[in-house]
């Protein structure tokens, strides 16, 4: 009976470490993809807005803050789907982009910005995880070969480059902020936030329809053991009243 019960405290430990991981899995699959995957865009280029990781959701698709209607589709837009293509972006197409669901469930927002200048930061769309190593590069439309460029952080010069790209190979809090960059001779970027996450599982909260299952196995469990406790207790009282009779 005791090895009954561990058995099952061992299929119970493992089930919350699977669902523990599927919970993750599912919090960090529902995102906005955007194509270019970069949050600055040059003026009259095309970028795309699709939604992943909302599997069998309804009336999905892809919003964007404004005035007068929180939705990405307009005369000039394609939308299919979830899947929405701006053709050609101009400057009131900066802003936050989302995705939502039929019954209101939102992902995190993303914030674009399209620049009529020759010069952009590509950047990581959404936040990175704490460790990581992050690649920020400076794009001039106009030049064809590598470029030399300076970067900055929360207006600061951090740094200057003889490449057209920046890397910090292990990212923490602390390089949290606003970046830009500049090039001699083309201009500068708009400025982009670089967020760093230290990503935690939050498995009550975003798997709550699991909960119930898990009660069942856990009073299950319980239960078992307590059954198991008593059945050895009444075992071990027969065996010691047999050998008094003895």
């Amino acid at each position: 009976m005791e090895v009954t019960a561990l058995r099952l405290m061992i299929n119970m430990w493992l089930l919350l470490q699977v669902q523990d991981n599927y919970c993750a899995l599912k919090a960090d699959a529902a995102f906005l993809r955007v194509t270019p995957a970069r949050l600055q865009h040059f003026e009259y280029k095309s970028v795309s807005f699709d939604c992943e990781g909302f599997d069998g959701e309804l009336g999905l698709r892809v919003m964007k803050k404004s005035q007068n209607a929180n939705t990405c589709s307009t005369n000039r837009n394609i939308q299919k789907g979830s899947l929405c293509t701006i053709e050609t972006v101009y400057i009131d197409d900066s802003g936050e982009y989302w995705c939502e669901t039929g019954d209101g469930k939102k992902s995190d927002t993303v914030n674009i910005t399209v620049t009529a200048g020759s010069v952009i930061l590509e950047s990581p769309v959404h936040p990175v995880k704490e460790g990581d190593a992050v690649t920020l590069r400076c794009k001039n439309k106009t030049a064809s070969s590598t470029i030399s460029a300076s970067f900055y952080k929360n207006g600061f010069l951090i740094k200057n480059s003889s490449a057209d790209n920046m890397i910090i190979p292990s990212v923490s809090r602390s390089d949290e902020g606003l970046y830009r960059c500049s090039v001699s001779g083309s201009g500068e970027s708009p400025q982009s936030r670089l967020t760093v996450r230290v990503f935690q599982k939050e498995t009550i909260a975003i798997c709550s329809d699991q909960l119930p299952v898990l009660l069942y196995l856990f009073v299950r469990i319980v239960g078992t053991m307590l059954w198991a406790a008593l059945l050895l207790l009444v075992l071990r009282k027969r065996d010691s009243g047999k050998d008094r009779g003895k």
